[in-house]
């Protein structure tokens, strides 16, 4: 019991540990970043300035929301930029708990699923929010001068890309569902006609209420649902050729199997 107790408390106090080095090297770049704040702000509210009438700029309705923002904004990029070694000291902690075809899979799913999150905050920073931001311009009537709060505007933004970088993940669930034996891959492609609809309706309930964007999260949803079953089948070929064992629980497979009465 105090082998097992010591085991424990070792492994709390690695957690504690690597934690603690996932948030010291955020705090490293947010401290490196913090003098260009408001030129990160800028960068950011580029695509809605970009469709302002000229001379339109955006208000700051608080006393200190011109500093938090600013701020806010800062400290999601510094996360984005230390994302690759919060996510080393994520795998380096559960790595030597799994099997060794587990890590052949965790790590490529780490690093795609990373790099499938990044990808759909660009493809919303660089397509989405200059289509909807200019879709919106032109539709409001012209009696009307927007100037938009920058504290709503960054709760805007921020919502777009988590529901657009969640909606590039679609194909690591897949996978993930397939390998777990959770789903097959022929119901996957007998359920598709439910998952265009409820990728309609979930981009109705996340994305402003404008068909444009409706369409942009949708259709890429859509789309990554299919790369998603063409990888699971992919990776389902790849195991079945190199003949990985299936998981039993940890010391089962070192049992030996009983021997027939009288030997």
């Amino acid at each position: 019991m105090s082998e097992l107790q010591e085991t424990f408390i070792s492994h709390l106090v690695e957690l504690r540990d690597r934690l603690l080095r996932a948030m010291v090297a955020v705090i490293v770049v947010f401290v490196c970043l913090m003098p260009w704040a408001g030129e990160i702000y800028d960068l950011l509210a580029r695509p809605m300035m970009n469709t302002l009438p000229e001379g339109t700029h955006m208000i700051a309705t608080g006393v200190v929301t011109p500093f938090f923002v600013p701020v806010k904004v800062t400290m999601m990029v510094s996360f984005v930029l230390a994302l690759p070694f919060v996510l080393y000291q994520a795998w380096a902690f559960i790595a030597p708990g799994l099997y060794a075809h587990e890590r052949r899979l965790g790590l490529p799913l780490v690093l795609g699923s990373t790099l499938l999150f990044l990808l759909g905050m660009a493809f919303c920073y660089f397509f989405v929010f200059g289509t909807v931001f200019k879709f919106i311009a032109e539709f409001a009537p012209k009696s009307i001068v927007p100037a938009p709060d920058i504290e709503r505007y960054l709760s805007f933004v921020m919502t777009l890309f988590i529901a657009f970088g969640l909606t590039f993940e679609v194909p690591v669930a897949v996978i993930l569902l397939v390998k777990a034996g959770v789903v097959s891959i022929a119901k996957l492609r007998e359920v598709r006609p439910y998952v265009i609809v409820g990728a309609f309706v979930i981009a109705a309930i996340i994305t402003p209420p404008d068909v444009v964007s409706q369409f942009m999260l949708a259709v890429p949803m859509c789309l990554l649902y299919e790369v998603g079953i063409l990888l699971a089948k992919f990776v389902g070929k790849r195991d079945a050729e190199t003949g990985e064992p299936e998981r039993v629980e940890p010391g089962l497979d070192r049992l030996e199997a009983p021997e027939p009465d009288g030997k």
